[in-house]
C-alpha cells in the first residue's frame, strides 16, 4: 500500500493560497492518492522550507512550487508516482 502523501500550502491565507490548496487537493484526488493537506499560515515558518514568495506548495517535506498557482495537471505531474 502506498504511503500517505503530505501536502502543505504555505501562505498568509489569501485567495491564491486557497486556490493552490484546491488545485493540490484536486490533483491528489484525481490520482487516487492517500494524502493529508495542511495550510500553514505562520510566516515565521516559511523560511524553514526555503519559501521566498507565496503561495508555496510542499510535498513530502520538499518545496515544489512558490510564487504561483500551477494548473491541476502540473500538480498532478509533481504528485504522480515516481516523480
Amino acid at each position: 500500500m502506498a504511503e500517505k502523501r503530505k501536502l502543505i500550502v504555505l501562505g498568509p491565507g489569501c485567495a491564491r493560497c486557497d486556490n493552490l490548496a484546491r488545485v493540490a487537493g484536486q490533483a491528489a484526488e484525481e490520482l487516487g492518492l492517500d494524502y493529508h493537506l495542511e495550510k500553514l499560515t505562520d510566516i515565521k515558518q516559511f523560511a524553514s522550507y526555503g519559501l521566498m514568495m507565496t503561495p508555496g506548495l510542499v510535498v513530502d517535506g520538499t518545496l515544489v512550487v512558490q510564487g504561483k498557482v500551477p494548473s491541476v495537471a502540473e500538480v498532478r505531474a509533481m504528485l504522480a508516482p515516481g516523480s
